[in-house]
């Protein structure tokens, strides 16, 4: 379960096609569901997960 109490956080985006990028490059979202890459095991960030939360426009 996901902590409410953390503070105010700032998601920052650069995924131009996602609905909830905003137009100074942060998630408009309260907070994102990060998941792993199915079939990525190469120990780089980039492969290894993804966002949960991402909407196309």
């Amino acid at each position: 379960m996901p902590r409410s109490d953390t503070g105010h956080q700032c998601i920052e985006c650069s995924v131009v096609s996602c609905k909830f990028h905003d137009q100074q490059g942060r998630c408009s979202l309260d907070r994102i569901q990060v998941e792993p890459t199915p079939m990525a095991y190469t120990g780089e960030a980039a492969d290894e997960s993804m966002c949960g939360s991402y909407k196309n426009r």
